[in-house]
């Protein structure tokens, strides 16, 4: 039923007329925290299934470079999950769910040298343990990594770890709406990409694991899969979502050309000595240090060369100060007009060949896959000139709000791990965290997945709800002659977002957004595709725009709410923290009507002996 060209639906659909899959626990993505997140729920003897978006080893995750962050201290013997709790709660301004803090500092050296155990192949110390390197916030030289590839070998991994367990992989397949058995989980309807047939899962749990929200944007360095659907799923299903507000734009992604926009350039570059310079050849990061960071950062460029090169006396650069500020003080460069020719600015690290024996070899070596994407993209080589860097859409804090130790959301049966899960982060990621993240609570939404289901009866299917689904999806085919296609409301949207919500807000820049969100609706409820369900890419992007459409409204009306400015966050109206936001956390949740609310919850008081530890670490 349903093959090759549209055919009318029937006034009735029943369950047999589409493929059914069975499995005790669905996990919907396979990038570094689904993949872990299966291996574990398999290894407690559960049926897992594993649905990913395109092919399998092809996950956003495999761009991360940088590393994992754990506080191994195999550089600094200083290092411990103290301090990169202290670290990462700083980051997130105090607006992170401290457990979850705790947790991933606790147990994240665990998980690393788990990968390690399983034949993940890092870079090494002299004395042959796991290298660490420096990183924006973190205050020890804290990312295990390899070379600037660690996400790939980290999906690597993880795969080769994963792939004798059993699990049913589902490649090229995307879920578009989940099932529920009254209140709990009851599975998924999802479509494969390249025929477009339609497949239905039962399962006892489901963990979302479907990244980011990056393509809401128009420069962003996310893949194509990262168009907000775990978000949306959990959204409509009766999750909450949690801290929208807090999206992290990178500092540094390419600029030139135009084809490569938005890519990521990695925060490794800084990690290893390149230095910020404006198109007068000033060092402008040193203008500006937030009070936060004054005892922590070099005094002069040369004192933060010192730090890049292991001097354990001397602060770090101001280059490695957090994401959201190295971002604003591009943007500042940029339209005081003392930016780079394409709109951005300079990161070098061809300098330091005059100060290391083989400089070129050594950058080489430590950054491969940045000599070449410039290279091969550009036509830089970048151990002899500067980059073009920008900022882009990087990350979202924002996610699904769930349990800190379960990782279940409010839905029975509805887990969420990576990010598009919300905890640790708060109002700023440090970098690296994304990768202990992963595996760190990964981990545990397999775990108690596994552990939910085996006390979970086989759940009941509910007809119309697939039959409502699958109307839904084949909508778009039926509006023949009328609507518009979906390409042009979802470049509307990115444009929109990335002028209107971007680094910097402004209360009649989002309300004007709330208002162009609106009509974007309309337009998207009217989308038309033509052809039939087989490589249909425009149908697919028709799909995409319901995701794309929610999680920006939730970012919008989070960010309107929020009137300071803090994190990932920044207010021009606004540009001061408030105290009373530094005790709240903002919820998005679907209303009986169908409407979006959004109301504040307040953080729970953080223990007294995590309270002395960031004391402490000041």
């Amino acid at each position: 039923m349903f093959d090759g060209h549209l055919e009318r639906l029937e006034d009735s659909l029943s369950i047999t007329d589409f493929q059914t899959h069975e499995h005790d626990v669905l996990v919907i993505g396979a990038g570094g925290a689904g993949l872990r997140a299966a291996i574990e729920a398999s290894a407690s003897g559960v049926s897992v299934g594993l649905v990913c978006k395109s092919l399998l080893g092809k996950a956003h995750t495999v761009m991360a470079e940088g590393g994992i962050a754990a506080a191994l201290a195999n550089v600094d013997e200083r290092d411990n999950w103290r301090v990169h709790f202290a670290d990462t709660m700083r980051g997130g301004q105090y607006v992170n769910n401290w457990r979850m803090a705790q947790i991933h500092a606790q147990e994240a050296p665990a998980r690393v040298r788990e990968l390690e155990a399983w034949g993940a192949v890092f870079d090494r110390t002299p004395d042959g343990r796991i290298l660490q390197r420096n990183f924006g916030g973190h205050r020890y030289p804290r990312l295990a990594h390899v070379g600037d590839r660690t996400g790939l070998e980290l999906i690597r991994t993880l795969q080769d770890q994963g792939i004798h367990r059993g699990i049913e992989v589902y490649m090229e397949c995307t879920v578009f709406r989940l099932l529920k058995d009254g209140d709990r989980i009851a599975g998924a309807v999802a479509y494969y990409r390249d025929r477009g047939r339609f497949v239905v899962f039962r399962a006892k749990a489901v963990i979302l694991a479907t990244g980011g929200i990056g393509k809401a944007y128009r420069i962003t360095s996310n893949s194509w899969e990262y168009t907000g659907d775990g978000h949306t799923l959990a959204y409509e299903a009766g999750a909450d979502l949690q801290d929208m507000e807090f999206v992290q734009f990178h500092p540094t992604g390419m600029i030139w050309p135009p084809s490569v926009q938005g890519i990521l350039v990695t925060e490794g570059v800084r990690g290893e000595g390149g230095i910020l310079l404006n198109s007068k050849g000033e060092q402008f990061m040193y203008q500006d240090i937030p009070d936060a960071y004054k005892n922590q950062t070099a005094k002069d460029p040369e004192e933060g060369w010192r730090y890049c090169q292991g001097d354990r006396n001397a602060n770090r650069p101001a280059e490695l100060l957090t994401r959201d500020h190295v971002a604003r003080c591009i943007l500042r460069e940029v339209r005081a007009g003392r930016g780079s020719p394409h709109g951005g600015v300079f990161l070098d690290i061809s300098w330091i060949k005059a100060r290391i024996p083989k400089g070129a070899e050594h950058i080489k070596r430590k950054l491969p896959s940045m000599f070449h994407q410039f290279k091969e993209l550009g036509d830089i080589d970048i151990t002899n000139e500067p980059m073009e860097v920008g900022p882009t859409t990087h990350y979202i804090m924002g996610g699904i709000h769930v349990d800190a130790e379960s990782q279940m959301s409010r839905v029975p049966g509805l887990f969420a791990c990576g990010e598009c899960a919300v905890g640790i982060n708060g109002a700023n990621r440090l970098g690296g965290n994304s990768l202990s993240d992963l595996i760190v609570f990964g981990k545990r939404a397999g775990e108690f997945a596994g552990q939910y289901a085996r006390k979970q009866t086989a759940p009941t299917l509910d007809a119309d709800q697939v039959d409502g689904a699958v109307r839904a999806a084949l909508a778009p085919f039926e509006r023949q002659g009328e609507g518009e296609g979906p390409y042009q409301i979802q470049e509307d949207l990115q444009v929109m977002m990335q002028d209107l919500v971007g680094i910097v807000r402004r209360e009649e820049e989002m309300q004007r957004a709330l208002e162009e969100l609106a009509k974007l609706w309309e337009r998207a409820r009217a989308v038309r595709v033509t052809g039939n369900r087989e490589y249909n890419p425009g149908w697919h992007t028709a799909l995409d725009l319901q995701n794309l459409l929610t999680v920006s409204e939730a970012i919008t009306r989070a960010a309107l709410h929020r009137k300071e400015s803090r994190g990932g966050h920044f207010r021009d109206d606004f540009p001061e923290k408030v105290a009373q936001f530094g005790t709240v956390n903002l919820l998005v949740r679907r209303g009986p009507d169908g409407q979006m609310q959004l109301q504040e919850a307040p953080i729970p008081e953080m223990p007294a002996e995590l309270k002395q530890i960031i004391e402490e670490m000041k």
